[in-house]
């Protein structure tokens, strides 16, 4: 049974898997912006028609889209969605975008980086890390008249699963699959290969029109395309539109892929040298917790429920294998370690794993990756969440500017595994500059509020609380944020105070 989706923005390819719940307190020191190495995990291949490089084309860095596009009027429908098919292409160097903030009071700050020098953005650009905020203009004219019939506008993530332009273009691109909108990250890179093209817009980017035919003209934004050192030609495409009658052999069918999970590996035990805290070497990981976020009371203001993120900011995964022992729903849990080249070194006991059997679960939960307390104002305990087993994944893209961070961690083969009832071993993972959020949405996952006063209260977050795994440091592990309980009994309300110049975007999904 599959674990749960990931937390992608809706430009990426896969949804969140987190409900609508909670928001956050002090913040762990941000990680400072530093260089990256590129990592060697390949991209999808193409496998799709490409454009073409015909001599009209540009051949540096370019906006592309096809030369027409159509859209149908199904039914008694008076307006039809035609697809903006938009695309950038990357010329003979990779194209890169690079933002961080150095912390939550202050704005985003992004650069191109280029061969000779980083161009930066103007402070602010970006809003969040979930993409670029209008990245094209569109202005739309009808064909015949030329009377303008709209105008709008699009953001854009280069982080869209790519393919290659030329057959002499690089093999493989480092550069994630997506663009990821946690209120709480701290930093993202988004990229294209040289030689490869990348989709900027998808379900969100087509255009609402009523029957005829139309001329889109699609142009980047003045502040991108100086900073992408786009031409007027190369930041401008041209599209015919035409919206037309529904045809007669359209196809209703669904062909979305179904898609698939690991299976176990059948063995029964570790593999590699057993190690001693004090004899690991080289790379380890370093768990840090974000402030809650998303936070709201339920069931009449009895429960208060929270997405909470704890996330790898180490120069190594996390990674925690499972092997099941003589309790049929236990398996007994190992750290393992690697050296800079990605080589196994040795393992070391952490705890357990126990398979969740409740219907909305039905997998493995490690126990020792995080816990949730609810503090009273002087940081006493006064709930502590039952929540208090995970199956770790890859959900929420932190910080990819960290040294090491792994931009597509979905491609290599230590993925997150949460096994059946029948798995004799599993593997969970964190790649380093990765999140996994959960939220306090289930049963016996908030907080119980019905016994308590009204008041301050803070939501800690606590990584790694029984100190079992091995990390480069547990000075940064727990995360407070501060919330105003108010109201009576069987009405309460919440207030919390914003943190920094983050706003919160509580529109996401529910998880497992």
């Amino acid at each position: 049974m599959h674990r749960r989706t990931s937390s992608r923005s809706p430009r990426a390819p896969r949804a969140r898997r987190f409900a609508i719940v909670a928001a956050a307190a002090t913040l762990a020191p941000l990680t400072a912006f530093s260089g990256l190495a590129v990592p060697s995990q390949a991209a999808a291949p193409a496998t799709a028609a490409t454009p073409s490089r015909a001599a009209a084309e540009p051949t540096g860095n370019h906006l592309w889209s096809p030369a027409a596009a159509t859209g149908y009027l199904y039914g008694k429908r008076k307006m039809a969605s035609v697809p903006l098919d938009l695309r950038f292409v990357a010329g003979d160097s990779p194209v890169e975008i690079w933002s961080n903030r150095s912390s939550y009071t202050e704005p985003i700050r992004s650069v191109v980086r280029t061969a000779s020098g980083d161009v930066a953005l103007p402070a602010g650009t970006l809003k969040s890390f979930g993409g670029l905020s209008r990245f094209v203009s569109v202005k739309v004219t009808d064909a015949r008249t030329g009377k303008l019939v709209r105008t709008a506008s699009r953001d854009a993530c280069l982080n869209g699963y790519g393919q290659r332009v030329r057959p002499e273009a690089p093999a493989r691109s480092p550069y994630p699959h997506g663009c990821y909108a946690n209120p709480y990250s701290t930093g993202s890179v988004q990229g294209v290969q040289a030689g490869w093209s990348v989709p900027l817009v998808d379900y969100d980017g087509s255009l609402r029109l009523p029957k005829g035919r139309y001329v889109a003209t699609v142009v980047v934004a003045p502040k991108y395309a100086a900073a992408l050192g786009l031409t007027a030609v190369e930041a401008t495409r041209t599209i015919k539109l035409k919206v037309a009658k529904e045809p007669h052999d359209h196809d209703d069918h669904d062909h979305g892929d179904d898609g698939g999970g690991l299976k176990p590996s059948g063995t029964t035990g570790p593999t590699g040298r057993r190690l001693a805290a004090s004899d690991v070497e080289g790379p380890v990981p370093n768990l840090r917790s974000l402030p809650a976020w998303g936070i709201t009371v339920a069931e009449n203001g009895n429960y208060l429920r929270f997405s909470a993120t704890v996330w790898n900011a180490g120069n190594s995964p996390l990674v925690v294998d499972g092997f099941v022992n003589e309790q049929q729903d236990r398996m007994s849990a190992f750290q393992y370690f690697f050296d800079g080249e990605g080589n196994q070194t040795g393992y070391q006991p952490v705890g357990s794993f126990e398979f969740d059997h409740k219907a909305t679960h039905q997998h493995w939960h490690f126990r020792d990756f995080a816990t949730y307390t609810l503090l009273r104002a002087d940081k006493s305990t006064a709930v502590v969440s039952r929540k208090e087993a995970f199956c770790l994944a890859n959900t929420d893209a932190v910080d990819l500017t960290v040294p090491d961070a792994d931009w597509n961690p979905e491609n290599t083969d230590l993925s997150t595994d949460c096994g059946s009832e029948d798995s004799l071993s599993l593997r969970q993972v964190l790649a380093a500059g990765w999140g996994d959020t959960y939220a306090q949405f289930r049963a016996g996952q908030s907080f119980d509020l019905r016994n308590l006063p009204n008041g301050t209260y803070y939501i800690a977050t606590i990584a790694n609380p029984r100190r079992r795994l091995i990390e480069s440091s547990t000075d940064d592990n727990v995360a407070l944020r501060k919330v105003i309980i108010s109201g009576k009994p069987g009405a309460r309300k919440v207030r919390v105070p914003q943190v920094g110049l983050v706003v919160e975007n509580n529109d996401v999904e529910g998880g497992l």
